[in-house]
């Protein structure tokens, strides 16, 4: 599933493509990406300028000339592709669900496999709304250790759980989160007031860590995602635990492993992420 790195490179990538393009139609194929009727949608979408691009945790945020906000959630298999003309021939966008049609003849493309994306066009009261249900932005210049610490210690979760909850935190997934308590030394199964103050001040500096390694690298891509011009994220080479049960720790040589909870896997290195007595 794409994660706040997926989502800000994307966000990088429409920039200079799509910011100042005026909508000349919304084409929906997929209705089921929608939260409203297809025509209410077209309607919203028709002869507006996107005046910015902009991402919210996991979202992708198109701003239009009314004030209005196109909100993209990725799902699982959710991907934006930008083109200066519309695609002939075999096209990347292979399960395109809608498409934005520019005056000149560019054309952005949602395109979803599983399509468990959505699509929204709210106002900016509507989505000021949802955006002050979910968590601080990790990488913001205003959250601190000491933010997340007290967070931490209000909740019994574990605390890969409590990573992925975006009321909590916004933006970070399973990979992510795997990654960043590796880095932190902490077990994923910890529960989240158990982790002591220097704790918290490693995990937030791994957090922003792997966060920022991974935008840099343009996200990970595992199987679907692509960035805006349809290329691989290259973050996947640079991952020590996710996805990598029964191979070496980059560190100490011990076997990483898999574990379930949360109906999601956790993946550790019991060398160095050693689960403390008691917890």
């Amino acid at each position: 599933m794409p994660e706040l790195p997926e989502a800000e490179t994307i966000v990088r990538g429409l920039r200079p493509t799509i910011v100042g393009q005026f909508v000349r139609r919304a084409e929906v194929l997929r209705e089921d990406i929608l939260r409203e009727p297809r025509a209410n949608f077209a309607r919203k979408l028709r002869g507006r300028t996107v005046t910015r691009v902009d991402r919210r945790g996991k979202n992708v945020l198109i701003g239009l000339d009314n004030d209005a906000v196109l909100a993209v959630n990725l799902g699982m298999t959710g991907r934006l592709l930008s083109f200066p003309s519309a695609p002939r021939g075999p096209s990347p966008a292979g399960h395109p669900a809608v498409r934005f049609h520019f005056r000149g003849g560019g054309v952005l493309i949602f395109d979803d496999t599983r399509r468990f994306g959505t699509v929204e066009c709210l106002t900016a009261s509507e989505w000021a709304e949802r955006s002050d249900r979910m968590g601080p932005e990790p990488l913001a210049a205003t959250y601190s250790s000491r933010d997340l610490y007290s967070a931490l210690g209000t909740s019994r979760s574990p605390v890969r759980s409590w990573l992925l909850d975006q009321r909590r935190i916004a933006g970070i997934g399973n990979i992510y989160a795997n990654e960043a308590l590796y880095l932190a030394g902490v077990h994923p199964r910890t529960q989240a007031r158990q982790l002591t103050h220097p704790e918290a001040v490693r995990l937030h500096r791994s957090i922003r860590r792997v966060l920022r390694n991974a935008i840099r690298a343009g996200g990970t891509t595992i199987r679907d995602y692509r960035t805006a011009t349809g290329e691989e994220g290259q973050y996947a080479r640079r991952l020590f635990v996710y996805g990598r049960e029964e191979k070496p720790c980059a560190k100490c040589r011990t076997p990483i492993e898999r574990i379930v909870f949360g109906s999601r896997s956790a993946f550790y290195c019991p060398g160095c992420q050693p689960a403390p007595p008691g917890r």
